[in-house]
């Protein structure tokens, strides 16, 4: 990247921290700030639906609706409805010897935030950040992706729209541009995307000391166990699944039954993908693969699984798709082993690995031998059973019963653990992430501690065998 680009860029951060200095937004402008930004994308929803629609070249109008305008409305209004109470000071009690002072937390807003955002749900993963960010009152900076550049395009238009540049911004460009956003002295960066990835923006924010979130991947595994009815699992997992065509950081990534159930699970996909998309290729709602590259790869992992000698099943009626719209039917791989890529790495795609085992315990060990997932899904009505995979299998988060849906919980933290990412956001904690949460201790007229000073005396004496029994 050229170095007047670069030095573009640290001014435009710099303006953007020299205009918060100057008027760091109070409780009022925030919650300007968060119902401008409402009416603005409402009003621009359908555009939204169109340019995702391009950049995939096939997105479901619905899913964008649910998956992108659902949740960043709910998230703009969750955060207009709790933020007084969020921004109240909280009080906590002092140690005793300190009486009768007061102690005190006051969340400060950092400053200048950094938000990196990815392709597969280019307006979910780029503004509901900004939306706890701005409830936290900072300035931003946004980088959206290149891989969707009509969407990140009407990002643009629509920050621009409703904030001054010097306030929130939006940074377009490719991977050099991003690689010279992660590296800004921000005073919060959140990345959103792979793990690989993260390590590098991790790294160019280790130079500044800045603090980051990372939103990761990794195989998230869904557990199906003995007993839980075949129909609603395959039901539930196959929307998790097959939504966005697989291309979702916390989709499914394979599953475990039990080697009894495999083949009526399997069964129960097929009728449940031939109800719901018939055959996909010619399907409007079912999406194309982002571009051109991902699906190869994809095409490339399955292909090895087939040759390594795993049954490789597309759904419905081994549906062949249609390679010219990047369109790649829901496909199944029986028998795969941890020798093949899709039980290596995370998919992101519609592929679903399908594995057995004969108990409990055994999934538990095959779950835990990878490193830690974002998501767990668990299949069970069985409480004991639960409890035991609960607290034997670390997740960023954990849905039971169903598929996704701890995403849409404004209420609850979303992040990773480990390999999975650190740091979490989404309503209140994400306030908190875009916070610093600063002690206050305020001193009485009377301060017990004056005993404590030299000279010392007897009675300082007494009072440190006191505090130190």
């Amino acid at each position: 990247m050229e170095a007047a680009a670069t030095e573009a860029l640290r001014d435009l951060l710099q303006r953007q921290r020299e205009s918060w200095r100057a008027d760091p937004p109070g409780y009022a402008r925030r919650m300007d700030d968060l119902a401008r930004l409402r009416a603005a994308f409402k009003a621009r929803l359908d555009e939204f639906v169109r340019a995702i629609d391009a950049d995939f070249g096939c997105r479901p109008r619905e899913e964008t609706l649910l998956a992108e305008g659902m949740t960043v409305l709910r998230s703009i209004d969750h955060a207009r409805r709790h933020l007084k109470r969020w921004m109240r000071p909280q009080r906590v009690a002092p140690e005793w010897p300190c009486l009768p002072a007061r102690c005190g937390i006051v969340a400060r807003p950092l400053g200048v935030v950094g938000i990196l955002a990815p392709w597969n749900y280019p307006v979910n993963l780029a503004l509901i950040p900004l939306v706890d960010a701005l409830a936290a009152g900072n300035h931003a900076l946004l980088k959206p992706a290149e891989a969707t550049p009509r969407t990140s395009e009407l990002l643009e238009r629509l920050i621009d729209d409703v904030f001054a540049r010097d306030r929130v911004a939006v940074v377009q460009g490719d991977a050099e541009v991003a690689a010279a956003f992660s590296a800004l002295p921000f005073d919060h960066l959140l990345f959103t995307g792979s793990s690989a990835t993260g390590a590098k923006v991790m790294a160019a924010a280790a130079g500044n000391l800045t603090p980051v979130t990372l939103e990761l991947g990794g195989k998230s595994p869904a557990i199906v166990a003995p007993g839980f009815p075949l129909k609603t699992a395959a039901a539930r997992i196959a929307a998790g699944k097959w939504l966005n065509a697989g291309q979702t950081c916390i989709a499914p990534d394979y599953v475990l039954l039990h080697e009894d159930d495999r083949d009526g699970f399997v069964d129960c996909l097929r009728s449940e993908v031939a109800r719901r998309h018939g055959a996909p290729g010619g399907s409007r709602e079912y999406a194309s693969i982002i571009d051109r590259a991902q699906y190869e790869r994809l095409c490339a992992w399955r292909d090895e699984a087939r040759a390594q000698g795993a049954e490789v099943i597309a759904l419905p009626d081994d549906n062949a798709g249609d390679a010219a719209r990047r369109i790649l039917p829901p496909t199944l791989v029986l028998g795969a082993t941890d020798a093949m890529r899709v039980m290596r790495e995370e998919i992101f795609g519609p592929i679903l690995p399908i594995a057995t085992f004969r108990g409990i315990d055994e999934a538990i060990a095959r779950v835990n031998a990878r490193p830690r997932p974002l998501a767990l899904y668990l299949f069970d009505r069985d409480p004991a059973r639960t409890r035991r995979v609960l607290e034997a299998c670390p997740a960023g988060g954990v849905c039971i019963n169903d598929c996704m849906l701890q995403f849409a919980q404004s209420r609850l933290p979303f992040g990773g653990i480990g390999a999975s990412g650190m740091g979490a956001y989404h309503g209140h904690a994400g306030f908190l992430t875009f916070s610093h949460r600063m002690a206050v201790f305020r001193q009485s007229r009377f301060s017990s501690f004056a005993l404590m000073r030299p000279p010392y005396g007897r009675l300082a004496e007494r009072l440190l065998r006191v505090l130190t029994r």
